[in-house]
């Protein structure tokens, strides 16, 4: 089976953080490289243990995710824009 999910990466402080939104899935490591590799195995692990439970395609549907054959289709992403919002004191 294959799934696809979308990778976002920002750092904080002297961390990287990486973080798939469909699945609210996230991990770090100290390069970009290690956290990439880290959230991919958080995401196999997190699938894997939803599978065991039974509960991986009610999750997936609820992500928005659709499957075709052999592989979930993640929903597609239309905008990602960074927002600034003024907060009265």
């Amino acid at each position: 089976m294959e799934i696809e999910y979308t990778t976002q990466v920002w750092k904080e402080n002297e961390t990287f953080v990486a973080y798939a939104p469909e699945l609210d899935v996230s991990s770090c490591g100290a390069t970009l490289k290690e956290a990439k590799y880290h959230l991919r195995e958080a995401v196999e692990g997190f699938l894997e243990e939803a599978e065991r439970m039974g509960t991986l395609q009610d999750i997936l549907e609820e992500a928005g995710y659709v499957r075709e054959e052999k592989e979930w289709r993640a929903p597609k992403i239309l905008s990602t824009e960074r927002s600034r919002l003024m907060l009265a004191r």
